[in-house]
This record gives C-alpha cells, structure tokens and sequence, in this order.
C-alpha cells in the first residue's frame, strides 16, 4: 500500500514543475471512501479524456476499471472538437464524465439545440473553479435532466479530489459563486489564518487538507516539502500530515465550503 503508484509533475501557483509522489494506498482509499456518492458499476461507461499527465485521468482510469465499467479512451483529435466529442458521447453511452468547467461549456455550446440523447448519469467537475452561472444553458435542456452534476475541489498533492458538491438547477442563479460542499469522509479540511489558526463561517481563509489522501511529497524537493507538507497540529494520530494548499476559502453557514482561488 506504501509503495508508490505515480509521480504527475505540476506546476501549481509557482510554474515550476514538481513531481507529486502517490502512493497506491492514496488512489485505492479514494474510490472507497467516495463509493457512497456516486455508487459506479460495471454498467458505468467512462471517458478517459484526459491526459495521463493530469490527475483527472487516475480518476478517470481507476474509477473505470474498480467498479468493472468500461473505459472509452477519447481520440486526441475528438477531444479537441467539442462538437465530435459531444458525437461520441451520445453514440457510445457514456455515464461518467469528467471535465473542467472551461471544457463543459464547450461541450454545453457544441450540444446547443439539438435533441441527440445521452446517457450521462454523473459529470464531476475538477481543476478549476467552477462558475455556476455557466450551468444555466445546461439546465434549460430537458435532454439533461437526468444528469447529476458534482463539483469536486482537489490537489494533485491530495490525490485528485478532496470535496463534493451535488449541484442543482438553483446553483446556476448564484452569482460568481463556486461552491465546493464538504470534504470527503477519509480527509480534514481546514481553513487557517496566517497564524495557523482555525476560522470561523464567512472569515476567509487558507485551505489545508489532512487525512488518507495527502501524498508521500514532492520528489527530491526535501526544501519544498518542509514548507507544504506539514505535521497535522488538529489529529490525534501520531505522524499525522496536512498539505498547505495556498488556495483561499470560506465556511458558508450550512457548514460546507465556497473556493475563491
């Protein structure tokens, strides 16, 4: 389980690459401790649209290839036509899709009037924040209805995903707004001042992630390490890790989490 899985190579908020270490316990807890929200199947079709460089694709690959679905690799070609795409999609049954939300308004846009049927039961948004505006054109389909889209916050130090947000036709009224909901069940999720100190609801703070999916560190950065991936001050467990992530936030009052970047 400590060994490693994969080194994906970010740059992050610095630009200069760096090699986040996974180990395969990281990736397996993932799906585990996600199975609940989203109950994947064999019957599931999976979109591998991502680049293997980009963490998406471990979802993508795994969440297929766990739960005994099939995995359609997208062409690169097709990929980059959000009209094609859109094609394959519908011809091919996807059910799980997995997409930034620049690409989704593409493929919202190439999908425009037309009454081509999908079978999409999940899109899970990731790698960006999401404007929920840019969903309205989405919701007013009919042909969509039936679709559940999930916002996902996440790092690749924390293995691809560390929040959920089941959205609904309403999120798409609130202005400049991306909410991130609550963090997946194996991790802490804290929101710190520059003092290290917890924040209360509304106060806007930086993120830190602990628990099960934080990464073994980056390679042959022993610097770098000791900056970001921290001792976990709030966990019981002995050695007990926290990864500063250098994004903002904010508690909203029903307890789940608005990004800001």
């Amino acid at each position: 389980p400590s060994d490693l899985a994969y080194v994906i190579y970010t740059s992050g908020s610095t630009g200069l690459p760096k090699g986040v270490m996974v180990e395969h316990r990281n990736v397996a807890r993932l799906f585990s401790a996600t199975r609940d929200w989203f109950g994947f199947n064999e019957q599931d079709i999976w979109a591998l649209f991502h680049s293997f460089a980009f963490d998406f694709s471990v979802w993508e690959i795994w969440g297929a290839l766990l739960h005994g679905g099939r995995l359609l690799i997208v062409p690169q070609l097709v990929s980059r036509s959000p009209e094609d795409f859109h094609d394959l999609l519908c011809s091919a049954g996807v059910t799980v899709l997995n997409q930034t939300p620049s690409a989704f308004r593409q493929l919202i846009a190439a999908q425009g009037e037309k009454e081509q049927a999908h079978s999409l039961r999940q899109v899970i948004f990731g790698g960006e924040a999401l404007d929920t505006a840019m969903l309205k054109p989405w919701y007013a389909r009919s042909v969509n209805a039936d679709t559940q889209l999930v916002n996902m916050y996440g790092i690749t130090e924390t293995t691809v995903h560390v929040t959920y947000y089941p959205l609904q036709p309403e999120d798409a009224q609130r202005v400049g707004a991306s909410p991130i909901g609550k963090r997946i069940p194996d991790l802490q999720l804290y929101l710190l001042d520059a003092y290290g100190h917890p924040l209360p609801p509304g106060a806007v703070g930086e993120l830190y992630v602990g628990g099960a999916g934080v990464a073994r560190g980056y390679l042959n950065r022993d610097e770098l390490n000791a900056t970001r991936f921290l001792d976990d001050p709030f966990a019981s467990e002995p050695g007990a890790r926290m990864y500063r992530s250098g994004d903002l936030g904010r508690w909203l009052p029903d307890g789940s989490l608005e990004y800001l970047g």
